[in-house]
């Protein structure tokens, strides 16, 4: 198992500081999902990244010391790191060198399940990978004089970026297959008159939890940082009896790299066509808050901020008192806020608790909408 140290750096501010704590907390996680151990961490206080090596020249040389005292063999960096970045610094501390970024498309490697998924995470690590080549090759010459190298006499990074390119442009051709594809479904679904209810939310929300509550499913959940990369679909009956199709999707995350929305465009574009989107929320997250805003974010990028939601706040048993059994009644008389507006409900999925009261409120938003159309 590797030992992973974490760096990151942070704006000035009581607010800024926290934020950076929450996200560092949330790079443990998705190392330790990569398979790795953290043996520390370290945040350092800049206006801005340094551009030559992200961190100052005096963090930087405590860096090299702590190497020596905790033996670690990969830094990892909350932000996305330019290739300057990443050579500088692999080559001031002499171990492996990975961003945020890359992190996550390890991950996403490694829990993509079907070809569609692999093809979008193929396509994403090459797309990062392209600006990076000159680093993996910087200890290589040009390639010398002599039978077989006349002409364009390519050097072994021009050799691999075109390799690259190319393969970029096969699995873009592939991706464009699939959204072809995807586009054919939908228009059959659009034909059907068959309401589509997207789950969107932050990576862990429960959004796939929830989905098999409601619709008696068996969608794959695991206790982890993007355990669903592929969007599933199930079909409900509402209580007038009339039919939706409810889908979930992949989860957001804080600094998402571009490329992964690029390269999962295909899948996302199933969320513009949603009548509805359901935007799950942990409630128990100590950065419920910050996580909400990342995934509006998000859906404003996307161009889906005026779609109607319904915000599911999820995870409500755990805000409650363990000294004391629970039924749904007394839960939701307990956590109930007064001051809530609009459409938002409180669930827990594992329990089934809010159940009823989401899916009547999903009923009312969808005839809603047909009585305007």
């Amino acid at each position: 198992m590797e030992r992973a140290f974490l760096v990151a750096v942070t704006a000035k501010g009581p607010r800024e500081r926290r934020i950076s704590e929450d996200s560092l907390a949330e790079l443990e996680q998705l190392a330790n999902a990569a398979g790795a151990s953290v043996v520390g961490r370290t945040t350092q206080q800049l206006p801005s990244p340094d551009r030559s090596y992200y961190v100052g020249k005096g963090k930087l040389q405590e860096l090299i010391n702590l190497k020596g005292d905790l033996s670690f063999d990969v830094a990892i960096f909350d932000d996305e790191l330019s290739p300057l970045q990443q050579r500088n610094l692999e080559d001031s501390l002499s171990i492996k060198v990975i961003d945020r970024a890359a992190l996550i498309l390890d991950i996403f490697a490694r829990r993509a399940r079907t070809h569609e998924g692999r093809l979008q995470v193929a396509l994403a690590q090459h797309q990062y990978l392209l600006p990076r080549l000159a680093g993996q090759w910087s200890h290589l010459e040009r390639l010398g004089g002599g039978i077989g190298t006349r002409g364009p006499g390519e050097s072994q990074l021009e050799t691999d970026r075109r390799i690259i390119r190319q393969k970029i442009q096969r699995l873009k051709k592939q991706t464009d297959e699939v959204s072809k594809q995807r586009s054919l479904y939908r228009r059959k679904r659009q034909k059907s008159g068959i309401p589509i209810v997207a789950l969107v939310g932050y990576t862990s929300a429960g959004k796939s939890t929830l989905l098999n509550a409601l619709c008696q499913a068996d969608v794959f959940t695991e206790a982890g940082l993007f355990a669903t990369l592929d969007p599933t679909t199930r079909r409900f009956t509402l209580p007038d009896h009339s039919p939706v199709l409810f889908t979930d999707t992949v989860g957001f995350i804080r600094k998402l790299p571009p490329d992964i929305i690029d390269a999962f465009k295909a899948t996302l574009e199933e969320l513009s066509e949603a009548s509805l989107l359901l935007h799950v929320v942990d409630l128990s997250s100590s950065d419920a808050a910050e996580q909400c805003r990342t995934v509006e974010g998000i859906l404003t990028d996307l161009g889906l901020s005026d779609k109607p939601r319904i915000t599911v706040l999820n995870k409500i048993d755990r805000l409650l008192s363990e000294d004391r059994e629970w039924d749904e009644a007394a839960a939701m008389d307990y956590l109930a806020d007064q001051t809530m507006e609009g459409d938002t409900v409180l669930v827990s999925a594992t329990r089934r608790w809010g159940l009823a009261e989401l899916v009547s409120l999903i009923s009312r938003v969808i005839k809603g909408r047909s009585s305007d159309a």
